[in-house]
């Protein structure tokens, strides 16, 4: 994996549960945000190959960010993670330049399956 995966939740212990998935399924994380400023700012830094993105989140929300990283790199990856019954923000996501969608509480087999899909 070229430059690695960037996580970003507000919620520590989500960024660490799905932290904890792909790195135990070998692959790498480069960074953790919380927020969506935070996390434009990281991907300008780290030039992940690819992000998951929360949509809730202060400051900055997922959407936001999504189509701020995505006028920095239109080729951006980025794969959304929210909670259920979401379904017009999930929409949102997708028009704004995410890939793919992970539904929380997730399965760690969905969230491998997204990041294969997205990224190969």
């Amino acid at each position: 994996m070229a430059n690695g995966i960037l996580i970003v939740d507000d919620a520590a212990f989500m960024r660490m549960m799905i932290k904890d998935v792909l790195t135990k399924n070998g692959m790498e994380v480069v960074g953790e945000a919380e927020n969506g400023a935070i996390a434009v700012e990281k991907f300008k830094e780290l030039n992940p190959e690819l992000t998951i993105m929360d949509i809730t989140m202060p400051e900055m929300d997922g959407i936001e960010a999504v189509k701020t990283i995505k006028g920095i790199d239109p080729n951006a990856k980025i794969i959304m993670c929210s909670a259920m019954g979401q379904q017009s923000m999930v929409i949102e996501a997708i028009q704004a330049g995410a890939k793919d969608f992970i539904v929380k509480p997730f399965q760690a087999e969905r969230v491998l399956e997204a990041v294969k899909k997205v990224i190969g």
